[in-house]
């Protein structure tokens, strides 16, 4: 089978529908799949082109239809963006229609002021640029990725409510917005008759501040949907580092996660959070991904992986039995906000 200048070599699986809960994004029409696909780290030209394929694929054969990207993924800059590009024309361009993509500007992507913050210049160029990296005429969801106090929100808000109005993104969300910004954004966008689809900030076990900031009751009240990234506070709430920083691990080459958060006290609450997940019969990584999506107000966890293998671990968290209050109890206890993060 053809389609444009590519011969097709994959097909969908016919019962990816079945494997996966979607859940409604806030007050809106839309539902994304309880687990998106995030193309942070590890889809830039530093890993093979191959095995980034194979992980897209096995992931929409698993029924997750959301894929989130960034203008500022890589390395370099763009190639995040530019590779999903590949897949899409050559694999996924029959299912386009199947599949949320998303991306996001105004994280700095380069020294020129107009790569980077809220300007109206700034958000609209790069969704151009994303729109030809990706292959495609639209995203499905267009974020401005940081709040830019330099600029007037109404200008910031305006570039988003003008994407959608020209066809380019079919709805609108922010990402790393403090609650009373995320507020006023919120506001403004319905003035505007483009209501905030989305707010994409960082929750975990170890990042609480999402519970304390008031966020999670700001989504309920003004009706967008929360997708929450680094689940697994880059790593740390895996089994990984219990022992000793492995070669190669995240905590030796990423600007995000340094070997001094691998303090004894660290290890120490993240051996009882994996007592308690090996006496429910799983893995730390899946009791993490499970205590997120217990919150009715997150609509999806973004996960990424460097395998197939992973991706399938990550996802069977969904098969476990809902927390008990007990099991809720102990991880309150050791799963102490800001435990080797940097907050």
């Amino acid at each position: 089978m053809s389609y444009g200048s590519f011969e097709l070599t994959y097909t969908a699986a016919p019962d990816r529908y079945t494997k996966i809960p979607y859940r409604r994004t806030g007050k809106s029409g839309l539902d994304l799949p309880a687990f998106s696909f995030g193309l942070w780290q590890k889809f830039g030209t530093d890993y093979p082109f191959e095995t980034q394929r194979e992980i897209i694929l096995h992931a929409f054969d698993l029924g997750i239809t959301h894929f989130d990207n960034a203008d500022r993924y890589g390395p370099p800059h763009r190639a995040a963006q530019k590779n999903f590009g590949k897949v899409l024309a050559k694999d996924l361009a029959p299912y386009r229609d199947e599949i949320i993509l998303s991306t996001k500007a105004g994280n700095p992507i380069g020294p020129s002021p107009y790569l980077s913050g809220g300007s109206r210049k700034s958000l609209l160029a790069s969704l151009d640029h994303s729109l030809r990296d990706l292959g495609t005429d639209y995203v499905d969801i267009f974020y401005s990725h940081r709040q830019d106090d330099s600029t007037p929100l109404e200008e910031t808000v305006g570039a988003l409510v003008s994407a959608v109005q020209q066809g380019k993104a079919l709805y609108v969300g922010i990402s790393n917005y403090r609650p009373d910004r995320a507020h006023q954004a919120a506001e403004l966008l319905r003035e505007a008759g483009v209501p905030l689809l989305i707010h994409q900030p960082r929750y975990s076990i170890f990042d609480r501040s999402i519970e304390q900031n008031g966020l999670l009751e700001l989504a309920e009240q003004d009706g967008f949907g929360l997708i929450v990234y680094s689940p697994l506070a880059q790593g740390l709430l895996t089994n990984k580092y219990l022992e000793s920083i492995p070669e190669g691990a995240r905590a030796t080459n990423s600007t995000f996660l340094s070997p001094d958060a691998i303090t004894e006290t660290y290890r120490r609450r993240a051996a009882e959070l994996n007592k308690l997940a090996e006496s429910r019969g799983q893995s730390l990584a899946q009791l993490a991904l499970q205590w997120v999506l217990r919150q009715p107000a997150v609509t999806s966890a973004l996960v990424g992986a460097s395998s197939t293998w992973q991706l399938d671990h990550n996802l069977k968290a969904l098969e476990f039995p809902p927390l008990t209050d007990d099991e809720l109890a102990v991880i309150e206890e050791h799963g102490v906000h800001g435990t080797g993060l940097n907050l």
